[in-house]
């Protein structure tokens, strides 16, 4: 692996793999893993029931939550040991302008510029890619109570963010990976490949994918 890039973070809507990757990531450089850990917002499964009601708090948890670990490791020397974060800080608008109203998103933008950390951007970003329909199969599969709210118009909508605001991005290199015929977890070769992949990464923009 490159070692210039120690801190990488994987992106992607839900259902697409982040927390997985970021895990096998961590566990094979090496490296501190940093996880968004949504099980642990206690407002997302009554978002799920009542999104008007609960979407900025369920938002600015999972804010300040993500700001806080970047504060933590910033205060050691672990970027420079290495991190993988399944979340991009940049990109927690996307779910804010989804889900709030004008008003409250007003109010998030500005909690949102007030916190934000001052620290160094990945050295990699790795978007995972996927359809809505194979999104809503992911989702499904994984069984938690609280997504059984998620319809596959709300996947839709994250979908089509995450597409827009990864085209416009240039903070970091990013590797764009279609994981629709991908599957880290069970199959070893396809992570080796996305290793080799990374490693051989040499432009600020590349793809990666395997045909079906």
């Amino acid at each position: 692996m490159n070692v210039k890039f120690n801190y990488i973070a994987v992106e992607g809507p839900i259902g697409a793999g982040k927390t997985s990757l970021t895990n096998l990531l961590s566990k094979h450089l090496g490296k501190t893993a940093m996880l968004e850990e949504p099980d642990a917002n206690p407002f997302l499964g009554k978002f799920y029931e009542n999104k008007k009601r609960y979407a900025l708090a369920t938002q600015l948890n999972f804010l300040l939550h993500r700001v806080e670990q970047l504060v933590e490791l910033a205060q050691t020397d672990l970027f420079d040991k290495g991190a993988v974060a399944d979340f991009l800080l940049d990109k927690d608008p996307i779910f804010a302008r989804l889900n709030l109203g004008d008003e409250e998103f007003a109010l998030y933008r500005q909690i949102y510029h007030h916190v934000k950390p001052k620290i160094r951007v990945p050295d990699l970003v790795i978007y995972l890619q996927a359809s809505p329909g194979m999104l809503v199969e992911r989702v499904r599969s994984r069984g938690k109570s609280y997504e059984k709210q998620i319809t596959r118009e709300y996947l839709s909508a994250v979908f089509n963010e995450y597409q827009t605001f990864f085209h416009f991005y240039d903070v970091s290199p990013l590797l764009i990976v279609n994981s629709e015929n991908l599957n880290f977890v069970d199959k070893p070769g396809h992570f080796e490949m996305l290793l080799k992949r990374i490693s051989e990464m040499r432009s600020p923009r590349e793809f990666f994918g395997l045909a079906k």
